[in-house]
């Protein structure tokens, strides 16, 4: 799915989206990200920090994993984690496990740090699209990772979420063979994207292959042309700002907890 936008919501957004975490609280469907910004000249000492941390985590049975991913394009100097998908309640107790590790990351970590920032992400199934026979919980090598800020005001809001759903549906329905997974960030602060969607790919090869047919094709064999354009232009005019970058899966940086 070769998408580009992002978005910032609205305060009355923003309360709903609150209001809705007592219904999901107990839903896995929840990820931290954390996202650091390293100095070129501290990447090997940083890299080492890393597995020093990881390696205080194993120690002490920490059974929720991170894994991995190095910036490929935009700001290559970046690394981000990503844990989940657990229930919030969950995050509670990883933090618990991971607190006696706190200081090896804070002596060993933190001096080669630029800068952190950190961010839930919720994932949304009505807005995913996963093939029939897929695996949304392999890891891929890469991924394309588009971030989304939509315009403010509630109906920009549900003329975004609304035209992602369609496009999902219209996925499912024609079995389309390109997954991609829509999650709605919460708490990133300033700056942060409201949603981010996520597209795995197996190589380079595979990121720069289009998809087929393409997603605006896809769309217009399900509900027709008009329809297909109507919603195309509906989803456009939603959008405030949008970003893409690519990840690679980073092996050596990653904390898989031990099987139970």
């Amino acid at each position: 799915m070769k998408i580009n936008a992002t978005c910032v919501v609205s305060a009355l957004v923003l309360f709903a989206a609150t209001g809705v975490h007592a219904a999901d609280a107990n839903k896995a469907n929840v990820y931290r990200d954390y996202t650091d910004t390293v100095a070129p000249a501290d990447q090997d000492a940083y890299e080492a920090a890393v597995k020093a941390f990881n390696q205080c985590l194993r120690e002490h049975g920490v059974k929720y994993s991170w894994v991995a991913w190095g910036h490929e394009t935009g700001n290559t100097y970046k690394y981000s984690y990503i844990a989940g998908p657990v229930a919030w309640a969950d995050f509670d107790t990883m933090h618990t496990q991971m607190k006696p590790c706190d200081s090896t990351w804070r002596t060993k970590a933190n001096a080669h740090l630029k800068g952190e920032t950190s961010a839930f992400m919720v994932e949304q199934a009505d807005m995913s699209h996963e093939p029939k026979g897929g695996d949304k919980n392999a890891v891929p090598q890469l991924i394309d990772v588009i971030f989304f800020t939509v315009k403010e005001g509630r109906d920009a809001h549900e003329a975004f979420t609304g035209a992602v759903k369609k496009i999902a549906a219209a996925a499912d329905k024609s079995g389309w063979s390109s997954p991609f997974r829509t999650f709605e960030v919460r708490r990133g602060d300033v700056g942060a994207p409201d949603y981010v969607v996520l597209l795995p790919n197996k190589n380079w090869a595979d990121v720069g292959a289009e998809p087929n047919p393409p997603l605006w094709k896809m769309v217009e064999g399900v509900y027709g042309k008009a329809d297909a354009d109507a919603l195309r232009k509906s989803f456009g005019e939603s959008i405030k700002d949008s970003s893409s970058h690519i990840d690679s899966y980073n092996e050596e940086l990653t904390y898989s907890a031990p099987k139970k």
